[in-house]
């Protein structure tokens, strides 16, 4: 049975089951990184943990005494050598052992001679006050403190008392405790039998949910193998774009100069055409002008001798600034470019936008192109993939873990129903402890019961005025009782000692040398000592499990990998049995699909970036004969002005002279022909302007496209020339390098996947915390229960029993004051009174003479001098003489 759960555990992280088929529509997996979700986890229900509660403090102070009592380190050397030597090096080693074991060696000896003597020091006390000594005679001696003897010793007798009775609960306690835990002992195992049932039941599931999380790497290979045009070709063309849009572009701007051009050219015909007809309307409109200032100036006014010689200088003036009035620049001597317009307007005939735009679509048809060029791949590839779902199931399929997890079921079964049969005699063995338990502690609790007892009645029946010959019934009870209560420390305390010597060292050492090991890991490093378990292994487990002793697989290293609830797969290195690594090798995983992808050929080259159409008009265009046009002589035209003499300030300086004239007809008559000039200017010098600038803009236009046009448009078609190269020829490199990275990002769901079952089955897959419980539960009922209480019984135990020593003195001392007498001290009251003698018979006093002593007088005598002044009836009086 223990093969078949060892089997399992090399085989249970295997799976068996079918990839769950696809009945639902595919969803597409977001992008990024693969969620495989989490793997379903059982819930352990065990708590490997304890609490004692209040009876814990008694723990602690039972550990730390056992520490005060042996604070050597753990022997680990020393035990590995006697285990090696099966115990036979105890005889060259005894002596670590005993030093070692100083402090519960002294601790027993000190028990083991309380035990002997005890009984012994019992039998001569009961024989001394058997002859009337220790105490055992009934006579007291009356003292002066009396009171004050008596209430001290009842006071440290209760106190004792007191801490025998705490001592006497402690020890109760922890019996009880045990039992209660024993109690518990069901429900631990039958915690941890369902755990293990769990394990079980969970692993088969969590496998078979790792197989089925194959289907979402499948799908979103499935997904990019779907969406290989926008994925590869959008890659494509993302990159291809980068080089050839810059040439398009160009392309696209020497089309939009051709507009422009044209524009220009267009703007030139018209403006020079307005120009020239209104340079002959403006010199006719001049010319009358001056003709008419001129007649006007032959007025009389102008001439008169009677005349003002201001207004006669002013009219000078006016005469000799009229030669201004004429136009400065000749347009009619321009010629027009229709020529140039007329070969633009047949470059204009083709539309190079729209070629250019059918570039663009060429490029951009680069993913739909991949897609049409790849199909077959994208088949034979989805056809692996389903393919390597088929393997993976089939290969599970062949493997027993079925088989193995009823197998382990079937011996964990077994071994609770074993566990069962042994609880009638557990519980039979408690009861037995139990009841011993009890009678030891009942023992002591005798005792109590007669010293308790005994100071009470001494208490109750105390009679300050009776003397030790009088004392009432019931102080003379009280007395018995504790004298009864001597008697039985004497006949129980060796019995007690004995008991507890045992335990202690048993519980000491097995709380020294197993319990607090355990805590500290020192007991894993002393079993996982290489060649100790045996001489031929390393490290036993991997020794008995692999037949490989030299594997790292340890005790410890399998109880703290259990301890973090990780997979069985990592704790016991099923590696060596079954390499999921080189099983779930991304390289013999997806050699085929590797092989399918690198097959992908992709031809760009009917990719047409420029037609010839294209082409030739931009030869056309260089050939427009743009720089043909003289642009010097135009921009000479333009830059000279309308007219000589600003048309505006001309007319502002006649109107002022004007002003400067007197009233007259003169006056009136000028000022027309200011108004006139600024009509003139409104209505024909500013559109000459307006036309003048139009044709200025233009010129400049022209004459910065024309500047070197065909090395430009050369310099495009080189551009295009190039990136038409790029992809016809030189794309080769760029598609085997995108379709690298796009297998690499296929083969990377697969390595997902095989990453994420690898981590499962390290970390979630059979989770071995209920492995790591059953020994934690072992360890909580060995140490926590039994030798924590028990070791809390000796402790208490102990305590009450040495405490009866001091007891029994105080209790035999304190006897005397409590019970009644036979005889007591007598004295006379004064020098004249004899002392009085008491006749056996009468009063029930002992009879005494004094043989001829004469009755002492108190006066004579010191007062310090109890002896003399309260002599013993029995005993001669002292003498000054003897």
């Amino acid at each position: 049975m223990w093969k078949s759960g060892t089997l399992l555990l090399l085989l249970l992280w295997l799976a068996s089951g079918e990839l769950q088929q696809e009945t639902e529509p595919r969803r597409l997996p977001p992008p990024g990184k693969l969620n495989f979700g989490y793997v379903p986890a059982g819930v352990y229900e065990t708590l490997a943990h304890y609490e004692p509660g209040p009876i814990g403090i008694l723990f602690h102070m039972v550990h730390a005494f056992l520490y005060a009592v042996q604070p050597n380190a753990f022997p680990h050397d020393l035990i590995v050598k006697l285990a090696k030597d099966k115990f036979g090096a105890i005889q060259t080693e005894y002596q670590k052992a005993i030093y070692y074991e100083i402090g519960f060696l002294v601790c027993a000896a000190v028990g083991l001679l309380f035990t002997i003597l005890m009984p012994i020091v019992g039998l001569f006390f009961c024989m001394c006050r058997c002859c009337d000594n220790c105490g055992g005679e009934m006579h007291q001696r009356q003292r002066k403190n009396a009171d004050c003897r008596r209430g001290l010793l009842g006071t440290l007798l209760f106190s004792t008392s007191l801490v025998i009775t705490i001592g006497v609960l402690c020890a109760y306690a922890a019996n009880q405790n045990l039992s209660s835990q024993v109690k518990n002992v069901r429900r631990l195992v039958n915690s941890n039998m369902r755990d293990l049932h769990t394990f079980a039941n969970d692993t088969q599931m969590q496998i078979d949910y790792l197989i089925s999380q194959y289907a979402t790497a499948k799908n979103k290979v499935i997904y990019d193998l779907d969406n290989i045009g926008p994925l590869l070709g959008g890659r494509i063309h993302d990159q291809l774009d980068k080089e050839v849009r810059p040439a398009l572009d160009q392309v696209l701007n020497m089309a939009g100069a051709m507009r422009e051009t044209k524009e220009a050219l267009e703007s030139v015909n018209a403006s020079l055409e307005v120009l020239q007809d209104g340079t002959g309307k403006l010199s006719l409109n001049l010319g009358q002008v001056r003709t008419s200032i001129n007649r006007t100036l032959n007025d009389p006014g102008c001439h008169d001798e009677d005349s003002d010689a201001t207004t006669a200088q002013l009219c000078r003036n006016i005469r000799q600034s009229l030669s201004q009035l004429q136009i400065s620049s000749n347009f009619t001597r321009l010629p027009d470019v229709n020529a140039q317009l007329e070969k633009m307007n047949d470059v204009l005939k083709t539309d190079l936008s729209a070629v250019v735009q059918r570039g663009f679509s060429s490029l951009n048809d680069t993913p739909h192109m991949v897609i049409e060029q790849t199909r077959s791949v994208v088949e034979s590839v989805t056809n692996l993939v389903d393919s390597i779902g088929n393997n993976i199931s089939s290969f599970s399929k062949a493997l027993p873990v079925q088989s193995c997890l009823s197998n382990f079921t079937i011996f964990v079964n077994h071994v609770h129903a074993r566990i069962e049969d042994y609880y009638p005699e557990i519980d039979k063995m408690d009861f037995y402890r139990w009841i011993g338990c009890i009678a030891l502690c009942c023992m002591v609790v005798l005792v109590l019961a007669f010293n308790y007892l005994g100071l009470l009645c001494g208490t109750l029946g105390y009679d300050k005025h009776a003397s030790p010959t009088t004392r009432g019934c019931i102080s003379n009870t009280g007395g018995t009782m504790l004298m009864a209560g001597v008697g039985f420390s004497f006949l129980f305390s060796w019995v007690l000692m004995g008991v507890v010597t045992i335990i202690f060292l048993a519980g000491g050492n097995m709380e020294k040398l197993v319990c607090e090991p355990f805590h500290t890991k020192e007991l894993f490093k002393v079993v996982d000592t290489p060649y100790m378990i045996n001489p031929e292994w390393k490290n036993f487990i991997p020794g008995y499990m692999y037949n490989d002793s030299e594997l790292e697989l340890t005790t410890e290293s399998l109880y703290s990998t259990c301890k973090k609830n990780q997979g069985i797969y990592s704790a016991m290195r099923l590696d060596k049995v079954f390499n999921i690594s080189s099983y779930l090798n991304t390289t013999v995983f997806t050699k085929d699909v590797v092989s399918q992808l690198d097959s992908l050929k992709i031809d760009l080259r009917s990719i047409i970036l420029l037609e010839a159409e294209g082409r030739q008009n931009l030869l056309d265009f260089s050939e427009a004969g743009l720089s043909e046009i003289n642009y010097a002589d135009y921009l000479e035209e333009v830059n000279k002005g309308v007219t000589v003499v600003d048309l505006l300030s001309f007319a502002r300086e006649l109107e002022a002279q004007t002003d400067l004239m007197p009233k007259s007809r003169l006056q009136s008559a000028l000022k027309g022909h200011v108004g006139t000039l600024r009509q003139i200017h409104r209505q024909q010098i500013v559109p000459m302007e307006q036309s003048m600038s139009a044709l200025n803009q233009s010129m400049r236009f022209l004459e910065r496209t024309a500047s070197d046009l065909p090395n430009k448009i050369l310099a495009v078609l080189d551009a295009i020339k190039a990136a038409q190269f790029l992809i016809s020829q030189n794309a080769t490199h760029l598609i085997n390098r995108e379709s690298r990275k796009y297998t690499a990002t296929i083969i990377g769901y697969f390595h997902q996947y095989i990453e994420w079952v690898k981590t499962s089955l390290a970390m979630e897959v059979a989770p071995c915390k209920p492995f790591s419980n059953v020994v934690d539960t072992a360890e909580i009922m060995a140490c926590s229960f039994v030798v924590d209480s028990m070791n809390t019984f000796w402790m208490g135990l102990g305590c009450s029993t040495l405490l009866l020593l001091p007891s029994i003195i105080l209790a035999v001392k304190l006897a005397k004051y409590y019970r009644r007498m036979d005889t007591e001290d007598v004295y006379d009251d004064t020098e004249t009174i004899p002392m009085k003698t008491m006749e056996i018979g009468n009063n029930g006093y002992h009879s005494e003479r004094l043989q001829g002593i004469p009755n002492p007088v108190m006066t004579s005598i010191p007062t310090y001098d109890t002896m003399n002044r309260f002599p013993r009836a029995s005993a001669p009086p002292r003498h000054i003489d003897w």
